[in-house]
């Protein structure tokens, strides 16, 4: 049987180039990195020469990046920081985040009393920049803003220098959750003013089990978690050398061919969407996630013009692995919190799958997945 892999926004296949890092280091790289003898040393040189060429592919300085197990762990360290360490009582965010930012928003109002306010949607998903802008407006509180550079269902692109420089203009903090975008997009954040974003490694091509925080310089860190001091105190725990060499390797690859990866992958995107409407010209689109200039290149979030809880698996049955929202929902009766947000009554019923792309996505991936959603509608 044929299989497809249509899940790229849940995670990436691992690339070849990466594995051979990894295994390299495994062998060379066995020392703990907090040890003084030469094999420790030279883990501890691998590691900093790692956090040293991830900075420069968003213009920051090694000493503002910070590794994490996770995004998730990155948007913790974030969130709870800026409250238990900077001062902030207020939290701007939207009703469409991701869970990692969503729920600790919720805990922190719940527990830390801060005041959180959500920022309005439209239909499509879209954040209301003006009501972004009364909402900073209307407080003295210290205040951070959590909205995500790209939402992991629908694909919607934040502007993300305009709400930066409304950030700025109102002396909020922002954070973004951009675990969909690092590799897919260029950042530079001197440019930008980003004050902290968050990776994945295995969005793009690396390992599971790594990602990053970026803090601007000049922000103290209260750890999460306590130990032996790595990371700068930020953050204990052994380095994980091997995956940090890793994610390391898979942005290097990702950043040399962002452009090459991004016209191939959304040229299938458009193949994808103009095979689709073939089927039915009342297949639908949720979010701006047919909207090239406004979504990610990567995902494609479909709404099917029945109510059939049997699709999802009968594709996977067919070899074919697709979302019917946040991979983080797998195996929960929840809807997608996203959807049920932005779509109507009614539309909420029909069936909505997210299906998202890599440069290892081909043409005939698309064209098997559209012969069986015509066998099964």
């Amino acid at each position: 049987m044929k299989t497809v892999y249509l899940d790229n926004a849940a995670t990436t296949p691992i690339a070849k180039e990466v594995v051979e890092v990894m295994q390299t280091s495994m062998i060379d790289n066995f020392g703990n990195p907090s040890s003084t003898h030469q094999f420790g040393r030279k883990a501890k040189s691998a590691v900093e020469t790692a956090r040293k060429n991830i900075a420069k592919h968003f213009h920051v300085s090694a000493s503002e990046i910070i590794f994490t197990s996770s995004g998730t762990e990155a948007d913790n360290l974030i969130l709870q920081n800026a409250v238990l360490n900077l001062g902030v009582t207020r939290i701007i965010t939207s009703k469409i985040e991701h869970h990692a930012v969503l729920h600790t928003c919720g805990y922190l109002e719940k527990e830390k009393n801060v005041t959180l306010n959500y920022v309005n949607v439209d239909t499509f998903g879209a954040v209301d920049i003006s009501h972004l802008s009364n909402l900073l407006k209307d407080s003295k509180e210290k205040t951070l803003v959590s909205l995500l550079m790209i939402n992991n269902e629908i694909g919607n692109i934040l502007p993300l220098k305009k709400v930066a420089n409304l950030c700025k203009e109102h002396n909020a903090l922002f954070h973004s959750d951009t675990v969909q975008a690092i590799g897919h997009f260029n950042l530079n954040l001197q440019e930008i003013h980003l004050d902290f974003l968050v990776a994945s490694a295995h969005k793009f091509h690396g390992p599971k089990g790594v990602g990053f925080a970026f803090f601007r310089k000049g922000f103290g860190i209260l750890p999460m978690i306590h130990g032996g001091n790595q990371e700068r105190g930020a953050r204990s725990s052994t380095e994980n050398v091997h995956a940090i060499l890793g994610m390391e390797k898979a942005l290097e690859i990702a950043v040399q061919n962002i452009q090459k990866d991004k016209n191939y992958i959304e040229s299938l995107k458009v193949y994808f969407i103009s095979e689709l409407k073939k089927i039915s010209p009342n297949i639908q689109f949720n979010g701006l996630s047919a909207d090239l200039d406004n979504s990610s290149y990567t995902i494609l979030n479909v709404r099917f013009p029945v109510k059939n809880d049997m699709l999802l698996f009968s594709l996977d049955l067919a070899g074919i692995a697709i979302s019917g929202g946040s991979a983080c929902q797998s195996g929960s009766n929840k809807g997608s919190h996203v959807l049920s947000e932005i779509l109507f009554d009614g539309e909420e019923d029909k069936t909505s799958i997210r299906f998202s792309f890599s440069k290892y996505t081909n043409k005939e991936d698309l064209d098997y997945t559209i012969l069986k959603l015509k066998e099964l509608l």
